[in-house]
């Protein structure tokens, strides 16, 4: 988001009396702890789904079908 974005946003804000600032930083930081949870519960799966052994024999097998497009020639 640019500055001037953000600081139309703060005008805007300051320009509410300030029980509805406060609500709308309650709010805020509401959506920002759901978020941060959010992702740590993504992070959690991710790692289980990493130790799972069916799932560890599939990437292998996709690996394994693709191991030719490695001499393809191009970048990694």
């Amino acid at each position: 988001m640019s500055e001037i974005a953000l600081i139309k946003i703060e005008e805007t804000i300051q320009e509410l009396p300030v029980d509805e600032q406060l609500l709308l930083i309650s709010r805020v930081a509401e959506k920002l702890r759901q978020n941060a949870e959010n992702d740590f519960e993504f992070e959690d799966e991710l790692g289980r789904m990493a130790d799972d052994a069916e799932i560890q024999a599939e990437l292998k097998l996709i690996e394994r079908d693709f191991a030719s497009t490695e001499l393809d020639g191009l970048a990694k």
